[in-house]
């Protein structure tokens, strides 16, 4: 496939490799692809995916068109670019805020009609209601996913992430992944399923982006020549990466930690340019919600002005430490990051199952989200009873018990007087469990017994939520896991620390999202912005560079590891050590497709109909040897024979020739959207005509030698972010390319296959022994 560049949709797999995770999931023949599932199917062609090209192709046709571009037209691009980063924030600010309005009402309704009941001691009665409205809601969501839009289930955070890094998924960014994703996420958080909303915002904010960059729609009657200008892969990335700082930015109330995620987490090129229009969008977020925040504080938004943790401080407090309190934060840290690749473990191999069970077909995909709904309700209504009923605290803070949704004192079956203190966290919303946990002068409202039994109920039943045919989020229910493990730290700590058990819950949340998802800085900001105060800075800092450099000894990412399990080609930052022992010429495979300058069209067809591949060497024979010219583009090609720009003669056509295109003609069309070599229709007398290629080939594409370490290669792959690579051979020979080389070529997967003496080798040894402490560096 070296000569492909169409990155393909199979998954490169080493089986023999027992500590690889693309290990594949099912052996044998599979009848039909199934891309639902949160785990695509490694080592089966689940979908066509394509790798995207973020380098300018500088065509004779391209220099003259920018050449006839005026200050006024450079203009309108500048100015679009801030357009549209604009129309980012305030669609994915109105979105973030409608979302968790639809939640906290539907979610508030719910649980206020079931405690109602409960107060007229209707218990059986109140656990019918909450039942099966948890199981409508998840089932309503699976379905509009499974039927609608399967690439819609998750977080996204992976699709997006592997987006930017160059590898474009059919359907990732449709209209109907968009609406799916708003209205299932919004349904499926109302269930009371442990799962969140951040990350099917970051998604939400990438399809927002990406369908505004799309450069118009004639479908839609979107022809203003303004947008033109942004159908290239360039200029969505660089929108797209606005839109998931956007999407965190909403999700948390929190403009700086969206940015920080998106250079941190999401984006494989960063520039200060995309710095200031990402910052940009987030800030019209921010003002946006701060708007519309203080429109519900006047009552006009039903339940939702007494809850929510996007819309509220959770914590402000003064915070005195001292250096007695620093031991139990790094052991709180050096936990967490165990507790956190312990997550991270389980969840993959989770994931392995479900997609076992969704191979069966769709209806087995909505009856494990309905199981998994069945046994949410059971848990969440059942587990309260074995906690015992604590008299109410005579300084409360607030009314006790709590009469309603939110608050720390649950009534729950409790007589006059008393609360649940387990109903008050796990008879709840995500949110309002999280304010809790984080709520301040509470040191003496939970028992041991009632934080242990939250804590592993939220740990596993997140690991099992996050599996099923539902847009899912991961950030908010590690946050929930965390802040209950940090609030069991404070307990056992007691009065040996100076720090309270709100504290110890924020830096709880800050340790397991650290085992996790391994950030640091953006992670950071985000819990400052989220607490409110800049005095926890210190330890938060200290704690996420302990639980991310624990975590780090044993496995990736939590969406890394999604990533390779769904066969996403990620090229990532570092270098496997064999990679610097091997040369390009020992990866580059055959047989190679070339083109004369001018060529007959009925090779072209042939060629074009006879393999995938998506760029083509062009060469001319000026002399005894012939000389690379440059390489050409299968759209650019199909394009060619689509207007039919055939001459009689092998000859070069003049300039002329341009006045029959435009720079649509050869603009990237929106994902999926292309023309195909099968539509084509060309008679016999035109396939013996002759096309020339030269003004519609890149002339200076970027090559290397045969030499060239493969280690050398992938950098300057990756941080140019091309799609093709020329080869070219030290030592001139017949032929002027050895070959191409695309993203599959540079994956572990297929360097291994190709020289299995690495398998077994020290140096496949130290791979695994230095890939933690390389992405150090």
């Amino acid at each position: 496939m070296s000569v492909n560049g169409n990155g393909s949709g199979n998954a490169w797999l080493n089986s023999e490799d027992p500590e690889s995770i693309t290990a594949p999931l099912i052996s044998g023949q599979r009848s039909a692809p199934n891309s639902t599932s949160q785990v695509a199917l490694v080592g089966a062609n689940v979908c066509p995916v394509e790798s995207l090209d973020y380098e300018i192709l500088e065509n004779e046709f391209f220099k003259q068109d920018w050449r006839s571009r005026g200050k006024m037209q450079v203009f309108q691009y500048i100015f679009m670019k801030w357009i549209l980063c604009f129309l980012v924030g305030l669609i994915v600010g109105l979105i973030g805020f409608c979302n968790n309005l639809a939640v906290e009402n539907i979610a508030g309704i719910k649980f206020v009609i079931t405690s109602n009941m409960m107060l007229k001691r209707r218990f059986l009665l109140a656990f019918i209601v909450f039942f099966f409205s948890n199981l409508a809601l998840t089932l309503f969501a699976s379905m509009i996913t499974s039927f609608v839009a399967p690439v819609a289930a998750g977080s996204g955070i992976p699709e997006v992430k592997a987006y930017l890094n160059g590898v474009d998924a059919p359907g990732i960014f449709s209209i109907r992944t968009l609406f799916v994703k708003i209205v299932g996420s919004v349904s499926a958080v109302s269930s009371s399923l442990l799962i969140g909303k951040a990350g099917p915002m970051v998604h939400t904010g990438a399809c927002v982006a990406s369908l505004l960059g799309q450069g118009g729609s004639n479908k839609y009657g979107l022809t203003w020549k303004w947008l033109r200008y942004f159908k290239n892969d360039r200029d969505r990335r660089d929108l797209v990466t606005c839109g998931s700082a956007a999407g965190i930015a909403a999700s948390f109330r929190s403009p700086v930690g969206g940015v920080l995620f998106a250079f941190e987490e999401m984006a494989s090129w960063w520039r200060s340019a995309l710095l200031w229009r990402a910052f940009f969008t987030t800030a019209v977020i921010a003002i946006v919600l701060r708007a519309l925040i203080d429109v519900c504080l006047s009552g006009k938004c039903g339940l939702f002005g007494t809850g929510g943790l996007i819309m509220f401080d959770v914590y402000s407090e003064s915070v005195s430490y001292h250096i007695v309190d620093v031991p139990p934060v790094l052991l709180l840290g050096f936990v967490g990051g165990i507790l956190g690749s312990l997550y991270n473990s389980l969840l993959t191999k989770v994931l392995r199952i479900y997609n076992l069970i969704n191979e069966r077909g769709i209806i087995y995909k909505i009856l494990i989200a309905c199981t998994i709904s069945i046994f949410t309700s059971c848990l969440l209504f059942g587990l309260p009873w074995l906690a015992s009923c604590r008299p109410c605290p005579a300084d409360a803070a607030e009314a006790c018990p709590t009469i309603g949704r939110s608050g720390n004192f649950k009534k729950f079956q409790c007589p006059p007087d008393h609360y649940n203190d387990l109903a008050s966290l796990i008879f709840n919303t995500n949110d309002d469990a999280i304010r809790n946990l984080f709520s301040k002068n509470t040191d003496s409202e939970f028992h041991f017994s009632s934080i242990i039994i939250f804590f592993v109920t939220c740990f596993f039943l997140s690991i099992f939520s996050y599996g099923v045919v539902v847009p899912a989020g991961l950030f908010v229910p590690v946050i929930v896991t965390g802040a209950s493990y940090g609030r069991f730290v404070g307990m056992l700590v007691g009065s040996h620390s100076n720090l309270n058990h709100g504290l110890y819950a924020v830096l709880g949340a800050a340790s397991l999202l650290g085992g996790t998802m391994r950030m640091t800085v953006s992670l950071c900001v985000i819990i400052l912005e989220l607490t409110n105060n800049l005095l926890l800075l210190p330890l938060i800092m200290v704690v996420l560079l302990v639980s991310k450099t624990t975590a780090d000894a044993f496995n990736d990412n939590i969406y890394d590891l999604i990533m390779k399990a769904k066969g996403l080609p990620y090229l990532e930052a570092h270098v496997e050590p064999y990679m610097r022992q091997l040369t390009v010429a020992d990866v580059v495979t055959g047989p190679l497709q070339l083109f004369y300058g001018i060529e007959k069209v009925g090779n072209i067809v042939h060629v074009l109909r006879t393999t995938g591949h998506n760029g083509f060497p062009v060469i001319d024979e000026l002399s005894e040897s012939p000389v690379l010219f440059g390489i050409v583009l299968r759209a650019h090609l199909i394009e060619l024979l689509k207007k039919k720009a055939f001459v009689s003669t092998p000859v070069p056509t003049s300039t002329d020739s341009f006045k029959r295109f435009s720079s649509e003609d050869f603009a990237k069309r929106g994902s999926g959207n292309g023309d195909k070599i099968e539509d084509i229709k060309l008679n016999e007398e035109e396939m013996e005509m002759f096309i020339d290629l030269h003004p519609f080939t890149n002339a200076s594409p970027y090559t290397v030698v045969e030499t060239m370490s493969l280690a050398k290669a992938l950098i300057l792959f990756r941080e140019v972010g091309l799609r093709h690579l020329l080869v070219i051979p030290k030592i001139s020979t017949r032929s002027p390319v050895v070959g191409i080389l695309t993203r599959h070529d540079f994956m572990p997967e297929h360097i291994l296959s190709l020289n299995p003496m690495l398998v077994n080798s020290r140096w496949k040894r130290l791979r695994f022994r230095l890939a933690p402490l390389a992405k150090l560096f």
